[in-house]
């Protein structure tokens, strides 16, 4: 493996920012030092002169749709898009097809990953009413955690029995990601606005009917039932300014039992929004208010809210362009969440240092992911150039996705990618993808 030596760049890493080079050697940080020579000829030297350089974005929630569903995307089309936007590790979601609640479809779905993909993978198993026994026998050393839809979304994974929620709670060792939306309050506002606009519903009601009420009944049952069992619990993508104020701000990460996520879409968007965007910003849980999205920021910024994640969750346009009823939730964000991040910290909303903190270091203390999610000596190359100043637009003839859309699409942004290294292996320079490079099953110390 051919060495790499980053020269004179930025350091975003762990509450700082210090200019060094760092010396990559068979897929590891070998050495950080003020000034770094070559000792090999077949060294590669990036100039990283005005750079800055972070650790790898490591996104908790994606939705790669491979397998059975590869008409709207797969493992390696959705990687490479993720390595072009700083990507390097991702954690998939169950609601596959077939759904992945069986240890035999896992490892199915690793032994694909293994082959195709551009970034660092796990999966998240599966939970449902009545897989127990498979929940329990599932390694936390080699699988990222288990996945509850405690509301109903694409691929409609409903775990709604109380009794089997507790007893998963209670008997499992692995970290409880878990998407919150109440479905009788769901069903019940969705059937009160067939009544008033048949099959003509608006966009504009996805967040009155997926509401604040819909999504804090269902988080605050969660937080309530982990703290009864002492499971551990992650909320996944949390939408509302209310929820927020279920978690608490106490430190470190590693000790902290209930924790949360936000994602970028709803640190970017708001219900006006959907004028404009229609159903290609239709997510679960919905995007709502401007008060929402504030909050949501305020949390992130004080440490109730830990990990910033995508929910990448691709559709074809043809899907997205039905109704308000039959357009499916979900859209794609991995190539454009970094950027988008970096756009709010060149509106002074966000530093890079917790930029840092919340999409690289905490997602690997949170799943306790062994040697990656940092810039250290001795752990893995995985690692992402930056240019502050080098704006760009999105087009559809630069967006990476397999479904060939984004609803970013137009937006200029002030900065971007122009390298990733995943385990020492230039796999993005120049806007282009370079050699794959060899992508690894992630680890976790249990």
């Amino acid at each position: 493996m051919k060495s790499v030596l980053i020269k004179n760049a930025h350091i975003v890493n762990e509450g700082t920012i210090t200019r060094n080079d760092v010396m990559v050697t068979d897929g590891r940080i070998a050495e950080i030092a003020p000034s770094i020579s070559v000792k090999t000829i077949d060294t590669k030297i990036i100039d990283a002169d005005g750079l800055y350089l972070l650790p790898g974005m490591i996104d908790d929630q994606v939705h790669f749709r491979e397998p059975g569903l590869t008409y709207k995307a797969d493992i390696e089309s959705e990687s490479a898009a993720a390595v072009a936007g700083g990507i390097t590790s991702f954690i998939e979601m169950p609601n596959t097809d077939p759904q992945t609640t069986t240890i035999e479809l896992l490892e199915e779905k690793f032994e694909i990953a293994a082959k195709k993909s551009w970034a660092n993978y796990s999966f998240m198993f599966g939970g449902t009413n009545d897989n127990l026994e498979e929940i329990l026998k599932v390694d936390p050393k080699k699988v990222a955690g288990l996945k509850l839809f405690l509301g109903s979304s694409t691929g409609n994974m409903l775990v709604d029995n109380p009794k089997t929620l507790e007893e998963i709670f209670s008997k499992t060792k692995l970290l409880i990601s878990v998407h919150c939306e109440d479905e009788k309050t769901i069903q019940n506002n969705l059937k009160d606005a067939m009544k008033t606009y048949g099959e003509d519903i608006p966009i504009s009601m996805h967040p009155k009917i997926r509401s604040e009420e819909a999504c804090y009944i269902s988080s605050s049952k969660a937080v309530e039932l982990a703290k009864k069992t002492g499971a551990r619990l992650h909320v996944f993508h949390v939408s509302t300014e209310k929820e927020t104020h279920l978690f608490s701000k106490s430190k470190p990460l590693s000790k902290k039992k209930i924790t949360a996520e936000v994602c970028v879409h709803h640190l970017w968007f708001t219900e006006a929004d959907y004028a404009t965007k229609g159903t290609k910003i239709k997510w679960n849980p919905a995007i709502k208010t401007q008060k929402d999205r504030d909050g949501l920021l305020q949390a992130l910024l004080d440490d109730r809210i830990d990990v910033i994640a995508t929910d990448h969750a691709p559709h074809t346009l043809e899907e997205k362009n039905n109704n308000y009823v039959h357009a499916p939730s979900g859209a794609p964000m991995v190539q454009h969440a970094l950027v988008a991040m970096l756009e709010l910290y060149h509106r002074e909303k966000i530093s890079l240092e917790k930029i840092v903190e919340k999409f690289a270091h905490n997602p690997a203390i949170l799943f306790r992911i062994k040697e990656r999610g940092f810039i250290r000596e001795g752990y893995k190359a995985d690692l992402v150039l930056v240019d502050l100043n080098f704006p760009w637009t999105v087009k559809k003839e630069n967006i990476l996705y397999k479904c060939g859309w984004s609803p970013l699409e137009g937006t200029n942004f002030k900065s971007r990618v122009t390298h990733t290294l995943v385990n020492g292996v230039v796999v993005y320079e120049g806007s282009k993808l370079q050699n794959r490079g060899k992508a690894e099953r992630l680890e976790f110390n249990a």
